[in-house]
């Protein structure tokens, strides 16, 4: 658990570096997919699905 979140906190700083600085491409695609895997494994991926299924149930009561 402790290797999986000090991957997340790295690939996620990593990942706002490179969109602050505007730069794209297979580097940042790789950076994001990892960042991606890595909280999906932590305990933060049931609020972030909860968050997302409320937003997309809320969008039709717009």
């Amino acid at each position: 658990m402790a290797v999986t979140v000090s991957l997340v906190l790295l690939f996620g700083l990593v990942l706002f570096f490179l969109l602050r600085s505007k730069t794209l491409g297979y580097g940042s695609a790789f950076i994001a997919m990892m960042f991606g895997f890595f909280l999906a494994s932590t305990g933060a991926s049931g609020p972030i699905n909860n968050l997302a299924t409320a937003v997309i149930d809320a969008i039709p009561n717009l």
